[in-house]
């Protein structure tokens, strides 16, 4: 099974290809292919992409990638739309903005300024206001 994605690193964009093989995983990027170790007892496969009915999206904000929390963005309480940038976060010497995935009110912040955070675990939660 593999994936493609964009990543952009100090600015470049490059398109990396992963691949999964039991529990072997590589990257390849402008043709060389690096082994990527993944830590941890649970290994996440790629997300599928869904082929018909509505997509239900959670209000649970994460990241792929562990790091620092440099600034949070919004308050408990507050609404926000789907997009609107939550919280920056800062990985392998970059800043990174993680947006909202879904439009409603933030019931729950689980982490502050300066905090070191691991990957795929709960930082903000957004409440959906309403039916969409």
């Amino acid at each position: 099974m593999s994936e493609k994605r964009r990543v952009t690193v100090d600015g470049e964009t490059f398109e990396v290809e992963l691949s999964q093989d039991g529990d072997r995983w590589t990257a390849t990027i402008d043709g060389h292919t690096f082994e990527v170790q993944v830590e941890g007892d649970e290994v996440v496969a790629p997300r599928q992409r869904r082929t018909g009915g509505r997509k239900s999206k959670s209000g649970n904000v994460s990241t792929t990638i562990p790091g620092k929390v440099v600034t949070i963005e919004v308050a408990v309480g507050q609404s926000v739309r789907e997009g609107d940038v939550v919280l920056v976060l800062e990985a392998m010497k970059m800043q990174n903005e993680v947006a909202a995935p879904i439009s409603g009110k933030v019931t729950e912040i689980n982490c502050a300024a300066g905090d070191s955070v691991e990957a795929n675990v709960s930082l903000v939660v957004i409440e959906a206001e309403g039916d969409e």
